[in-house]
């Protein structure tokens, strides 16, 4: 079954649903989160993220990507104003006598491996990146903004203004890693996500869907007075159970809100359910291959 949506009752468009958020926000930490598991992986390894390490993760939500982080020996903080039900699940996953709920294999593993870590390298915050200044701690030497940018219109602007509030708390020339989708070409969840744009046009909203362009990242730097030092591209494809996991999983993304504020919940999961039909296989399983990219900066 999907998510449970509670929505307005209105015969126009542009209506917005009411969504059952603790439903999303374990869509997103069971089926969703761990799609990114290569990315983090790999800029993790690339910058030899450990005991020295001090991260500040932007935009954390259910904290997969500060549970492994933490499990290399890194101290970490998160900090997350948009979903509080994610971050209830990070807290369950990263602070000691929270319980922890069920999970995946990825985040059993992850949890398994920094259950040793101490109880002041970790924190959660709920709020802006500000909120989580410390005096009394050391400078983040990490900042990371792990969820990709360049595929909803003007989202990259909501990605200079957290970067003008976490900079001033990583110290000089610390590692700054922004995320973004690969080339359309090379995500076969484009097609897909094609289905957010279509059914949300009526509204127009900087909330609509747009393929990716190559300088995303770089741009979104730039603004931010940050000097690229590197990049990469890895293989996340995206991968499910069974269609209705796609489904979930894809919505809870939050991608699709503006299609279904603009018509309904019914017909954005039939078109879902029909987009994702050329990337099921014969096992009932859905496979998308598809490629990220990440830019790693540095602060001044």
């Amino acid at each position: 079954m999907t998510p449970t949506l509670v929505r307005q009752h209105s015969s126009h468009a542009g209506t917005t649903p009411r969504v059952d958020l603790r439903a999303r926000a374990r869509d997103w930490s069971e089926i969703q989160e761990r799609m990114l598991v290569p990315l983090y992986e790999a800029v993790y390894e690339r910058l030899d993220v450990g005991g020295g390490t001090r991260v500040l993760g932007l935009g954390c939500g259910s904290g997969l990507a500060l549970l492994m982080a933490a499990s290399r020996g890194a101290a970490v903080t998160g900090v997350d104003s948009r979903f509080p039900e994610r971050l209830d699940l990070a807290r369950r996953r990263l602070l000691p006598g929270t319980p922890e709920g069920h999970g995946t294999a990825d985040t059993r593993d992850a949890r398994a491996r920094a259950d040793a870590v101490r109880a002041d390298a970790v924190r959660v915050v709920e709020g802006a990146p500000r909120d989580a200044a410390d005096p009394s701690k050391p400078a983040f030497t990490l900042v990371t903004a792990f969820e990709p940018i360049g595929c909803l219109a003007g989202d990259s602007d909501g990605l200079a203004e957290l970067l003008a509030q976490a900079t001033p708390l990583a110290g000089r020339g610390a590692a700054v890693v922004l995320a973004g989708w690969g080339p359309p070409e090379r995500c076969a969840t484009t097609s897909v996500l094609r289905v957010a744009t279509k059914l949300a046009d009526p509204l127009r909203s900087a909330g609509s869907w747009r393929p990716a362009l190559r300088d995303d990242l770089e741009e979104v730097a730039q603004r931010a007075g940050l000097r690229p030092d590197g990049s990469g591209r890895v293989a996340c494809p995206f991968g499910y159970a069974d269609a209705d996991s796609a489904v979930r999983g894809l919505l809870s993304t939050g991608l699709f809100d503006a299609a279904i504020a603009a018509t309904d919940q019914e017909q954005v999961d039939k078109e879902l359910a029909e987009a994702l039909h050329p990337h099921r296989r014969p096992d009932g399983t859905v496979w998308m291959p598809n490629v990220f990219r990440y830019l790693i900066a540095r602060t001044p």
